[in-house]
């Protein structure tokens, strides 16, 4: 699909929705390429690459009577 974008005053032209995020390829010649993108945290992207870890939460969400909650310690610093 092929769309003409018209620059305002300044330049600047929309992509689109607004608030959105685009990841931008220059191809060599000489064009922009504009993907839609999604920005992840690296803890999110470890977590995603991680099958094991989401079979085991996906299955203690199915399970939750299986789930062990063990009791938090708290250390409390010196006033």
């Amino acid at each position: 699909m092929a769309m003409l974008i018209s620059t305002d005053t300044r330049g600047r032209a929309t992509l689109g929705q607004p608030n959105r995020d685009y990841r931008v390829t220059s191809c060599t010649d000489g064009s922009l390429l504009l993907e839609p993108a999604v920005v992840v945290s690296e803890l999110e992207l470890q977590f995603l690459s991680n099958t094991a870890l989401q079979s085991e939460i996906a299955h203690y969400h199915a399970h939750p009577d299986e789930l062990v909650v063990s009791a938090r310690r708290h250390s409390r610093r010196a006033r």
